[in-house]
């Protein structure tokens, strides 16, 4: 762990870093100390300057994360709204931005960094510019993913850019995996959905319809079905099949049943309906596929 108050890193990127998917430009963090003009001056490059009253407009998407204090921020697509211990922000490549700490000062880390990867996360509605502020809470191992970064990025051996945009990669999920489950945490959202994917699990060989499932969990087949998808990512039928093509790779691979026995325990009613349906999921027939997870 670093023990300075600050740490400020502005990297070079090669055609080679790029082919990698994410590439990192700036990393760095520091304390603002309390009553103290923010930003500092004379520490950052012209194009990442700014004034908290004027704004900037930045080439690249960067987290921010703020571990102490508190203060404000505001975007061109987000109204302006408190920022405290524990927020991680999402800055957005041609969005205006600013973010100032309160009178008390704050303690920021930061790392900016844009590629392929993170455009297909935009395309993809992961992330969107009308919500780029995430309470995540305070922790130490984000904080130390930080200064790895910062560290990896100062000692600049081969590969680094590789390594820092992983963490990087982490970060990113790490966001999306506690905003989602924030969110279904306010209710027994979660409970109802896992105890749904029990119902299903447990009844491969004769699945349970998505709509005796709603009436088992006491909720509206339209309730359970938005949220299921809203939670796992595919609609609740989906999410059966899928089961049941695992259930049938796992037969096919360690069995001895035939492919007939094996389509009318999953309860499929004709083996070629099996036959289809596992071809479309794995790209071979399930012949083939028992053929070649044997040899």
């Amino acid at each position: 762990m670093m023990i300075t108050d600050s740490n400020i890193c502005y990297l070079n990127v090669s055609s080679l870093d790029e082919q990698w998917g994410l590439t990192v430009n700036t990393a760095g963090y520091q304390r603002i100390q309390p009553h103290s003009i923010y930003p500092v001056k004379q520490q950052h490059p012209l194009p990442y300057s700014f004034s908290p009253r004027k704004g900037r407009v930045l080439m690249e998407y960067q987290l921010v994360y703020i571990s102490e204090g508190s203060g404000f921020f505001e975007s061109q697509s987000c109204g302006r709204q408190r920022i405290k211990a524990g927020t991680m922000i999402l800055l957005f490549p041609e969005e205006w931005h600013t973010y100032c700490p309160d009178a008390d000062g704050w303690y920021e880390h930061w790392v900016g960094f844009k590629g392929k990867l993170m455009e297909n996360w935009i395309t993809n509605r992961f992330f969107s510019k009308e919500k780029p502020v995430f309470d995540i809470g305070v922790s130490s191992t984000i904080i130390g993913l930080y200064e790895e970064i910062v560290s990896h990025a100062i000692e600049e051996r081969a590969g680094y850019q590789q390594l820092i945009s992983s963490i990087v990669f982490y970060l990113m999920g790490e966001i999306y995996y506690k905003e989602k489950n924030r969110f279904l945490g306010q209710s027994d959202a979660a409970g109802k959905i896992n105890e749904a994917r029990a119902i299903m699990k447990n009844n491969l060989d004769t699945p349970v319809p998505v709509e005796e499932i709603a009436r088992k969990l006491n909720v509206s087949y339209s309730w359970f079905r938005s949220t299921f998808k809203a939670y796992t990512g595919v609609s609740p039928v989906q999410y059966q099949l899928h089961l049941r093509y695992l259930r049938a790779k796992e037969l096919l691979s360690s069995s001895r049943l035939s492919i007939s026995e094996i389509a009318y325990a999953l309860n499929f009613e004709t083996v070629s309906q099996f036959s289809t349906f596992f071809t479309k999921k794995e790209g071979v027939s399930p012949s083939q596929f028992r053929k070649r997870s044997q040899q």
